[in-house]
């Protein structure tokens, strides 16, 4: 049973605040996933450009964007400590090899032009559309967040950490599915063409043989690359965050 004392605590300025910044955590993981599904990627996006044009949108979606994305860690950073299920610590050594795919995903993602990005839609017109990482998935970037909010979300334990990685898991899970409209929506066959011999989900299309994987493409520099800021990311982290992703 509760004691007095610990009732009265519940409605301490401290304990209060927590609260508060638990649910702004909460507000700012609907916003940010909010602007990207209801408004990216529908019918809704088409009118605001209809209205204020092309350019002018992509200008107040990236502000909106940074704004949610801002409130979402300084939100996640003030947040209650809520302990969930805890640190399965005997899967830190699974999380490392998660956690470099990541790396790869997302550096080779920058590295290779990509049909998916905003402005690439003229790869799709090239003999072979994909090349290097898209063999892979053709939305390297949105796994590699995928990976790396799965593990953080897994190994945190607690609910700030269940809500902010798991908006980003959310997003990034979902945001190909909106991403593979748009681009079907606007390119019509050339998108039809790229998507017959590409996949979402990583290696599907290869095990499903509509492509093969060409090691040579990935590109050494962009492999080179993200090993390097994996090496940098286990080393900064304590130095950062606090604790190290090393195992004990």
């Amino acid at each position: 049973m509760r004691t007095p004392e610990q009732v009265k605590c519940d409605r301490c300025p401290s304990v209060a605040l927590k609260r508060e910044n638990l649910a702004s955590l909460f507000a700012a993981a609907l916003f940010f996933d909010g602007i990207h599904f209801f408004i990216s990627g529908t019918a809704l996006r088409g009118k605001i450009v209809g209205f204020i044009g092309e350019k002018p949108f992509q200008g107040l979606f990236s502000l909106l964007s940074l704004i949610g994305i801002v409130w979402l860690s300084l939100a996640y950073g003030r947040a209650e400590y809520v302990p969930l299920w805890g640190e399965p610590q005997a899967l830190r050594p699974f999380a490392l090899v998660v956690m470099l795919v990541a790396f790869i995903f997302v550096v080779l993602a920058f590295t290779t032009p990509n049909p998916t990005a905003v402005g690439g839609e003229a790869l799709l017109a090239e003999n072979e559309p994909a090349k290097g990482i898209q063999r892979i998935t053709r939305h390297p970037f949105l796994w590699g967040v995928a990976l790396w909010s799965l593990t953080h979300l897994v190994f945190n334990g607690d609910l700030a950490s269940l809500i902010f990685f798991g908006s980003l898991l959310i997003l990034a899970v979902g945001g190909p599915f909106s991403i593979d409209r748009k681009r079907e929506k606007s390119s019509g066959d050339a998108w039809k063409r790229f998507a017959t011999i590409t996949s979402n989900v990583p290696f599907l299309a290869l095990i499903q043989g509509r492509n093969s994987l060409k090691i040579d493409e990935l590109g050494w520099r962009g492999v080179i690359l993200a090993l390097v800021l994996y090496a940098l990311f286990l080393y900064l982290h304590k130095t950062f965050f606090g604790v190290s992703p090393l195992p004990a």
